[in-house]
């Protein structure tokens, strides 16, 4: 079972304090952005501002769930996963900015339910590895019952596997440390 530092180290060649900074900085500005474009749509109700908040929003949700699976230690197929979803929700955005307003409601070819059903899907797929990475992330990190030791004597390393009871009984009689060695080496 890794550590958090092998899991980060393993996970990829950028070095883990790199990696999670420019996932919080991924969450950090999708927020941003997410404000940003409430805040646009109230100082201003013009088409224009409507479709630059829409843009700024949209790609700022995907932004923010993006960020979360770079900034953990995630599996390659939760980051795949959020990529394609990050990347379906980019195409719902681009699909915004050709409907948008011509083509959005109340016309014969309205695009608005296939642009909303473009995004909702790339969100509700990077959203679901999200969860995925947070969930695997969380069980390779737990040890399931288990405590490992790593007894080193006269040069030689060993690494015994106890259960979380039979370490308790041997720690929580307060008895010696040498007794202790020996009882887990048998």
């Amino acid at each position: 079972m890794p550590s958090l530092d092998e899991a980060y180290e393993r996970g990829g060649s950028v070095p883990r304090p790199r990696r999670v900074a420019v996932g919080l900085a991924l969450v950090g500005a999708g927020g941003l952005a997410v404000l940003g474009a409430v805040g646009l749509l109230g100082l201003s109700q013009t088409t224009t501002a409507k479709t630059r908040a829409g843009v700024v929003a949209g790609l700022g949700v995907p932004a923010m769930l993006l960020g979360v699976v770079i900034a953990l230690p995630a599996g390659r197929r939760a980051r795949l996963g959020v990529a394609a979803g990050t990347a379906l929700s980019t195409a719902g955005v681009w699909l915004f900015v050709r409907a948008y307003p011509n083509r959005w409601t109340r016309t014969a070819d309205s695009l608005a339910l296939e642009t909303l059903s473009l995004y909702a899907l790339g969100c509700a797929v990077a959203l679901w590895f999200v969860f995925f990475a947070l969930a695997s992330f969380r069980r390779r990190n737990d040890p399931q019952g288990t405590v490992w030791v790593e007894l080193s004597r006269e040069g030689e390393r060993r690494t015994v596997e106890v259960s979380r009871e039979r370490y308790r009984e041997l720690v929580g009689d307060g008895g010696d440390a040498a007794e202790l060695i020996r009882e887990l080496e048998d």
